[in-house]
């Protein structure tokens, strides 16, 4: 917590993160992705080893390790945000989708060819893009910017849609098509981070005042405690979807797809909030551009192209033409 608390100075003013706090940021987002994307994999396996001996998945400590898991990969998330842009932490998530395929290959027999082997390649270079191109300050550093960005009518408004849809796809779509269209359950967890990633960003910055002794801390306090509730919904909500995904489709298939939807309303929300993009010149967002189309085509690489059976060896092979 120390990121998020440690940049005020004299009258209170926050400052933007120095360069040892964006590289610990950094760093923590890298390995946070990492751990996340394992928790798909865990998860599945418990699942799948849990309906094999007919009993709960409840009961199977594989599908708890993927929980624990994602509950440390949550709480790396949370402490990159305070220290690092939300437009950079998000699209970093894009490592765990090639580690995950790769756990897949072993742990559920997934296939994983010479594409998406190429495909891992790409997300992890399209993600050393987005990291070179990343804005460098933060638009929002204080609690004062922060209630004033919480309650733009052009946010407001964007949340009433998103709880609009989230009500539609829970309580009408969710329960006829959920357990045979996967976008169902992708749509319902990746626009409830137009709530978690602000959610984890706000009480960063309203930590900020909290530990401060003057007028501004009790309103610091409760804005914290009505963000944390917030996020507390927002992650119990996912955490149930997700597993009701996980119990029927496949891992990587839905973590791939789930990373792309889930990123790009995760931007969406960061930028009508936060307007980070505002700090970003013409060349770093088109190089953000092309690394997030980058990672993009590695996740296509490796999920569309999995049931195709192509190695290196099939180059060599000549082409047979009959008459």
């Amino acid at each position: 917590m120390r990121m998020a608390v440690g940049a005020a100075a004299g009258d209170g003013a926050a400052q933007s993160p120095g360069p040892a706090a964006v590289s610990l940021g950094l760093s923590v987002a890298v390995v946070s992705s990492l751990v996340n994307g394992s928790t798909f994999v865990l998860q599945k396996k418990g699942i799948v080893r849990a309906r094999g001996r007919g009993t709960s998945y409840l009961t199977d400590i594989v599908w708890w390790s993927g929980t624990i898991a994602m509950a440390l990969g949550q709480i790396g998330n949370f402490l990159a945000y305070t220290a690092v842009p939300t437009v950079l932490v998000t699209p970093l998530g894009a490592l765990g989708v090639p580690f995950g395929s790769i756990l897949a290959s072993y742990l559920l027999k997934e296939k994983l060819n010479i594409l998406g082997k190429l495909g891992c390649l790409l997300s992890c270079a399209g993600s050393v893009v987005l990291i070179i191109h990343s804005p460098k300050s933060e638009s929002v550093t204080t609690q004062a910017e922060l209630e004033e960005k919480l309650t733009n009518p052009v946010f407001v408004g964007y949340l009433c849609i998103v709880l609009l849809m989230l009500l539609l796809l829970i309580f009408w779509i969710a329960p006829a098509h959920g357990p045979t269209n996967i976008m169902v359950y992708i749509s319902i967890c990746s626009l409830l981070g137009s709530f978690t990633v602000p959610s984890t960003k706000g009480i960063g910055l309203a930590a900020q005042d909290i530990f401060h002794n003057n007028p501004s801390s009790q309103r610091a306090l409760y804005l914290c405690l009505v963000l944390l509730a917030v996020l507390g919904c927002s992650i119990i909500i996912q955490f149930r979807y997700i597993n009701k995904a996980l119990e029927c489709f496949d891992s990587s298939v839905f973590g791939a797809i789930y990373y792309v939807v889930f990123t790009t309303l995760v931007l969406l929300a960061s930028a009508i909030l936060f307007r980070e993009w505002s700090n970003v010149g013409v060349v770093d967002f088109l190089g953000m551009a092309c690394g997030f189309t980058t990672v993009s085509i590695g996740i296509v690489l490796i999920q569309v192209f999995k049931e195709f059976n192509f190695n290196i060896g099939d180059l060599n092979k000549p082409n047979m033409k009959t008459d």
